[in-house]
């Protein structure tokens, strides 16, 4: 806080003019120029607690973008089990459209609400491109849906395991690493290929002793190859409308958790209640129309 010292020639009193410190602007300086309280003080000439009083004064404001015509990306992002963030974001203009904290895992309601208020807004959704949450295909039915192609990658790779051992789950892991490098033609002609020499394979059960059930011998391989059957049609809705413009990942928005995490380890300690308007902070500071 900046002071400058004035006398009154008439009476000879001496009066302390000081110039206010901008909240908004000294969270700039906190997200983006990784300055620490400690440091904000000394810069300013004012307590730590003077500081601390200025971002606990901050109140977030949700900024509507003008831009109506919107291709949304969407996914969540989390700290710890308990606490995370769900953003919609338009792929076209790079503006956040709308975010919720979340306190548990996403469901299909929490998705719901951001289609609802975008649509409330008077939004026009072009597309949507997001990591296929069961049911999520069903109630987006009426859209142009994506799914997110990195996301499918990591669903297999969780299945198999980044160095799996059977060759079946080899070859399939080879497959999938193209996905996101290849057309819709030449990705489905080497999957299809991959299912007609593996088939039997993958269908191979034996009986459990003490239940009597039948098991599948390869159940991982197996849920690898379902999953990715059971979302090819939503991998290519960008090949299939290339006019509209649809990215194939949500790596627009991947980059932005990324970042957001980076800033946030510069401030470790924050209370839930400063890091959700630390989060607010930075996606504002980073959208503004």
């Amino acid at each position: 806080m900046q002071r400058q010292n004035y006398l009154c020639k008439s009476c000879g009193k001496q009066f302390i003019f000081r110039k206010r410190i901008d909240s908004q602007q000294l969270y700039h300086e906190y997200i983006f120029g990784k300055q620490t309280l400690k440091q904000l003080s000394v810069q300013h000439k004012v307590s730590v607690s003077t500081i601390q009083r200025k971002f606990s004064s901050i109140r977030s404001t949700r900024i509507i973008s003008s831009s109506k015509h919107v291709i949304v990306l969407m996914d969540a992002t989390y700290w710890g089990r308990n606490f995370g963030v769900l953003i919609m974001k338009d792929s076209r203009t790079g503006k956040i459209l709308w975010r919720k904290f979340i306190f548990r895992k996403e469901t299909l309601s929490d998705y719901r609400e951001g289609l609802e208020w975008l649509l409330a807004n008077n939004f026009k959704i072009d597309g949507i491109v997001c990591d296929g949450l069961r049911g999520m295909f069903q109630m987006f039915s009426c859209y142009r849906v994506q799914m997110c192609q990195f996301h499918q990658v990591r669903i297999v790779k969780r299945y198999l395991t980044q160095n799996p051992e059977l060759e079946a789950s080899v070859e399939l892991l080879g497959i999938v690493r193209l996905l996101c490098h290849t057309d819709k033609e030449g990705f489905t002609a080497m999957f299809n290929s991959w299912y007609n020499r593996w088939a039997e394979f993958i269908r191979e059960r034996y009986v459990e002793k003490k239940t009597g059930k039948k098991r599948y011998v390869h159940c991982r391989l197996r849920s690898a190859y379902l999953s990715l059957k059971r979302n090819m049609p939503y991998l290519w809705t960008w090949y299939n409308h290339m006019e509209v413009g649809i990215p194939n990942t949500n790596n627009g928005l991947e980059g932005k958790f990324t970042d957001l995490k980076s800033k946030l380890r510069n401030h470790n300690g924050l209370s839930q209640k400063h890091r959700m308007i630390f989060i607010d902070e930075y996606f504002k500071d980073s959208y503004r129309e």
